[in-house]
């Protein structure tokens, strides 16, 4: 028996509470690339101005082995920021709501309708509606039982709000995301009937 998800309150439309590692790559705003970039960039900046304030008198290897360093840890720490995000969100009453434990500046996910993400939803609905139309499974191919998939889904739902303690991500495909599939079956129907009208009439034409 599936273990229902904890019911949050959320201001904005729910897409995934527990959504799949490619699909939130696929679904990064500019800003969150700019994230990515930006982290990846100061981390060395900073340590070559902060040897440029107070010099180490380090050889000029040993200076750029150490800005390579900053730069994989600042591109490391930007894609989990970028990741977390997905965006950032640090309206007091939201987190506070959803999060007991937590600060106010806790970033969330635009999946899980904690912050704006209008263009997510729409992305969403298209992506589901055409899974639809292909008789595709929504949330992929699986091998896992339904209890496994209700193991894995408890295991990474709102894993992001740990990131700080420890990476984790949903890598499994399974079925239990927290909304109604109904919608996308029902927007499918109506795409498909339209379609079937509109071939109707240029073929009667």
């Amino acid at each position: 028996m599936a273990v229902p998800p904890k019911k949050i309150n959320h201001p904005y439309p729910l897409i995934d509470n527990d959504p799949y590692f490619g699909r939130v790559l696929k679904y990064f705003r500019v800003s969150d690339y700019a994230t990515i970039v930006g982290s990846t960039a100061f981390a060395p900046g900073a340590y070559w101005l902060m040897d440029y304030c107070s010099p180490a008198y380090m050889s000029r290897e040993a200076l750029r082995s150490g800005m390579r360093n900053c730069g994989v840890i600042g591109l490391t720490g930007g894609f989990l920021l970028a990741y977390q995000r997905s965006s950032y969100s640090e309206t007091p009453d939201v987190a506070y709501a959803n999060a007991d434990f937590f600060p106010p500046a806790i970033p969330v996910v635009r999946f899980w309708g904690w912050t704006e993400n209008e263009r997510e939803v729409q992305m969403d609905m298209r992506e589901m509606v055409d899974k639809v139309k292909r008789k595709e499974p929504l949330y992929g191919e699986t091998s896992l039982t339904p209890y496994m998939q209700g193991v894995a889904a408890r295991n990474s739902r709102y894993s992001q709000l740990m990131f700080y303690v420890f990476p984790w991500f949903n890598l499994a495909n399974h079925d239990q995301h927290g909304v109604d599939t109904a919608k996308y079956y029902k927007a499918a129907e109506e795409e498909m009937e339209r379609e079937r009208l509109t071939k109707e009439g240029h073929s009667s034409g």
